[in-house]
């Protein structure tokens, strides 16, 4: 087994590399082979993933979530995944070039550092923890592809407004489309990390009895979940369309991003685990 990983560590970024390479391709030249293959790409190398992270789990008896080159490879699959699921979701196609590129550089740093960690913390090796931590990531990761669909639409926007029909014109989808890909993405995100949300307080009583509600990671994933549930609602209710939804993608985004900074870096946690 532990060769296979070696083997399949060495082979994925080559198959995320191979795989934006066809989405590039595409999106350059428009070929109607790749447009309707390409996603087939995409879930061979997916697939490829989930074996391998299914193989470090059960060789090191622990969840791929001990160290920071181990949540990239997470990272990794996480983006692809949640594009993966937006694709089926909408059927749109576009725009997977500067998805996967994220991919692609969070497992070459994943495969160029990770280690093979056998002796962790037992805390580590529950399996509650570890969806917690995955699914907490699938969810920011539909957040962030909601965001870079929030920039395409700038993009596009801007080039519309100053009569520059150049490639980005002729492949993006449309200003509508990329704000439904947005808000799509941002759902998702939204639904993957209420989950991960459940199970961190389902298990939170048993693995840390004397745990606080007014811990700093909690509260920032509250605040993130609140804030993107409030953008959700008045999206459902008021009918935003258009640039607030992107505005409010964007901005959500980067309130995420900032809360995640300053609970990781100026506060001390029970999350903290190595």
């Amino acid at each position: 087994m532990i060769n296979t990983i070696h083997i399949l560590n060495i082979v994925l970024p080559i198959l995320y590399a191979a795989t934006f390479a066809v989405y590039a391709y595409d999106f350059a030249q428009h070929k109607e082979l790749l447009h309707n293959s390409k996603r087939a790409f995409l879930f061979v190398t997916l697939m490829v993933h989930i074996f391998y992270l299914l193989a470090r789990t059960i060789e090191f008896n622990h969840p791929p979530i001990t160290n920071k080159d181990e949540i990239f490879t997470i990272l990794a699959f996480s983006i692809g995944f949640a594009y993966f699921l937006l694709e089926l979701l909408t059927g749109i196609r576009g725009t997977g070039v500067f998805i996967i590129l994220f991919s692609v550089i969070f497992q070459i740093l994943s495969s160029l550092f990770i280690e093979d960690l056998v002796e962790v913390k037992e805390i580590l090796r529950n399996r509650l923890l570890g969806a917690h931590v995955i699914s907490a990531l699938l969810g920011y990761s539909g957040f962030t592809i909601s965001a870079v669909h929030g920039l395409l639409f700038l993009i596009l926007y801007k080039d519309i407004k100053l009569s520059k029909f150049g490639l980005i014109f002729n492949r993006l989808p449309s200003l509508e489309t990329l704000e439904k890909l947005s808000f799509v993405s941002l759902v998702i995100g939204f639904v993957l990390l209420t989950i991960s949300i459940i199970i961190g307080f389902s298990w939170l009583p048993s693995a840390f009895p004397e745990f606080s509600y007014f811990d700093p990671k909690l509260i920032s994933a509250g605040l993130v979940w609140v804030i993107y549930g409030i953008g959700i609602l008045v999206k459902l209710i008021a009918n935003w369309y258009g640039k607030k939804v992107i505005m409010f993608s964007l901005v959500g985004f980067i309130l995420a991003l900032l809360s995640l900074f300053f609970s990781n870096i100026f506060a001390s946690s029970f999350h903290t685990f190595y």
